[in-house]
């Protein structure tokens, strides 16, 4: 198990991490979500032993790490950009941490080529032994830079962005391979990405990291479906949101008109500012002058257009205050509906399926200043 206690680390003036506490079982897989600086990076070389906190432990099986150098904590990195050697061939790569390991060196030649082998047979490259790194394609090389991790048996597996270099299909590819390789090895994976998509996708458990603090930690479903703040709904890039204020009547006032709040409403009590926010997936349209239900919320807007990719189809509609919003349409869920550009609908959503997060003055208060 990985325990991390009030990890704080400083650069100069600058806190990147602000007293991190974080939990991780033994055989998991867990995923960090965060935007560019966020302190996602820096996290992982405190963990792999890179860099030192200014306050703060890691714990790995009850054991501590502090004053451990990094080649002796039993941990794996793989980078974003590989780090392989060009002029070694794909089992030379492999071996190289068996072979030159300070402390445990493999000198026995038969026990490092059936190691090697056997871990270039789980990831797939068995018949690409003898290639060299420049004929290999980016998923062939993130798959050995993988290899040479695991080939050293770690207890934990720290992968930074492994997927950012890969094109969509690569990378979509790359991402049933670690799940596969996980599931076989049982090795506790800790993913950093700032993909929203892979992070829901990769993780057992998700953690959304931004300036150097938790925001919150929970299941993929979890965090998709019950975002806790502002900031997670921003970082999951599936939400339409909206500033309002609570109208008083079990409504939100915003400048496109007012929305039927959510009927629990213990996300608003007592707050005169909310954001209001609704995922782009659980939007219908209708044709302005239809029926919305009481168990419904709706706004007034004008279809744009729409945007094909793949399975989905994004149609955008202007507001009354001319933002606009995304409704997202799924073909396997049915034919996807046809907009007249121009046309008013109104677009309607479940009103529990709102939802809404107190705004504080202070937020207000900047707002207001930046608006001056």
């Amino acid at each position: 198990m990985l325990e991390i206690r009030s990890i704080t680390k400083r650069h100069g003036a600058q806190t990147a991490l602000d007293g991190i506490s974080l939990t991780v079982a033994e055989g998991a897989y867990l995923s960090l979500l965060g935007p560019s600086g966020s302190g996602k990076s820096t996290l992982l070389r405190v963990i792999a032993g890179f860099d030192t906190p200014d306050e703060g432990q890691v714990t790995l099986d009850g054991r501590p790490l502090t004053g451990i150098p990094a080649h002796e904590r039993g941990i794996g990195f793989v980078s974003q950009g590989f780090a392989l050697f060009p002029h070694l061939s794909v089992f030379d790569n492999v071996a190289f941490g068996l072979r030159y390991h300070m402390r445990k060196p493999v000198r026995d030649g038969s026990e490092v080529r059936r190691r090697v082998l056997e871990t270039l047979e789980m990831v797939g490259l068995a018949p690409y032994a003898q290639r060299q790194i420049q004929q290999l394609s980016g998923g062939q090389k993130q798959r050995v830079a993988l290899a040479r991790t695991l080939v050293v048996k770690p207890r934990l597996c720290l992968l930074d962005e492994p997927l950012g270099a890969l094109d969509a299909n690569l990378r979509q590819r790359m991402t049933l391979e670690l799940r596969r390789i996980h599931s076989a090895l049982g090795i506790t994976f800790f993913h950093v990405t700032g993909n929203e998509m892979e992070a829901l996708a990769m993780g057992d458990r998700v953690v959304v990291l931004d300036a150097g603090r938790i925001l919150q930690t929970d299941t993929p479903d979890v965090v998709y479906n019950k975002p806790n703040s502002t900031a997670v709904v921003r970082f999951l890039n599936r939400y339409n949101l909206f500033a309002g204020r609570n109208d008083g009547r079990g409504g939100i006032a915003t400048a496109a008109g007012t929305i039927a709040a959510p009927r629990s409403g213990e996300q608003r009590q007592g707050a005169d500012y909310v954001d209001f926010c609704i995922r782009i997936d659980k939007i219908q349209v209708q044709l302005e002058g239809e029926a919305v239900g009481q168990s419904q919320a709706a706004l007034p807007a004008t279809y744009i257009t729409s945007e094909f990719s793949g399975a989905i189809i994004t149609h955008l509609f202007r507001l009354t205050d001319d933002r606009v919003v995304e409704v997202e349409d799924h073909l396997s869920h049915r034919r996807p509906a046809e907009y007249a550009a121009g046309q008013r609908y109104n677009l309607v959503w479940p009103r529990d399926e709102g939802l809404v997060f107190p705004v504080s003055a202070a937020v207000i208060e900047a707002a207001i200043r930046v608006a001056a």
